[in-house]
């Protein structure tokens, strides 16, 4: 054997495969290639592979779209009065429950919640309006960002509902109502409670 045989080659890349250098989310799951299927919230639905920030856009206006999509659900499981700050048990339940959506459905748990959110964000809703004392409703359209703030906190919602003083896990609750809501499933809360809010507002109109 020669000399020049032993030398490693310098145009191959350090540490193996370059996709071993991607970064995902928990280890597991690759967001380089999510799917949007709605142009609207496509700019509110960002995807990282970073789940928890420590709150630094905690004090910047409008800057909670900055954060992942999953790191904003799991602050959202966090706001009820039982879990209220225990960032890292949500965390691992969210972790466990993009398992469970991997094993039933064999695809990126991340592309189920995105899509999940596309379709528990309302298009329309009611404000009061007063005339003369009368309070009457109006349909008005909704704002791309706060779609997506109304279809976390309705998926959110979902989860607590079917899991508290229940048999079922929040873990299980997590993957049901994901994907349910990515199927588009009306019985799933947060896509029943965006049919009922749009319903509500084309009466108004």
């Amino acid at each position: 054997m020669s000399a020049d045989e032993d030398q490693p080659d310098p145009d191959a890349p350090a540490g193996g495969d370059d996709s071993d250098l991607t970064a995902k989310l928990f280890g597991k799951w690759d967001v380089s290639e999510i799917q949007y299927n709605d142009p609207s919230t496509e700019r509110y639905l960002s995807v990282t592979p970073v789940a928890h920030t420590a709150g630094r856009h905690a004090s910047k206006q409008f800057q909670k779209s900055e954060i992942s999509v999953v790191e904003r659900f799991i602050n959202r499981l966090m706001q009820t009065e039982e879990n209220t700050g225990k960032k890292q048990q949500t965390l691992n339940l969210v972790r466990d429950g993009f398992d469970i959506i991997h094993e039933r459905t064999d695809e990126n748990p991340v592309q189920v919640l995105v899509t999940a959110v596309e379709n528990s964000a309302p298009r329309e809703e009611t404000v009061r309006l007063k005339y003369g004392g009368i309070s009457v409703p109006k349909a008005v359209d909704v704002a791309p960002q706060r779609r997506v703030d109304q279809a976390l906190k309705f998926l959110a919602e979902g989860v607590k509902n079917s899991s508290f003083k229940s048999t079922t896990s929040a873990e299980e609750a997590i993957a049901s109502q994901l994907i349910g809501a990515a199927n588009g499933d009306v019985g799933t809360y947060a896509v029943g409670q965006k049919e009922e809010k749009e319903r509500v507002a084309a009466a108004a109109r």
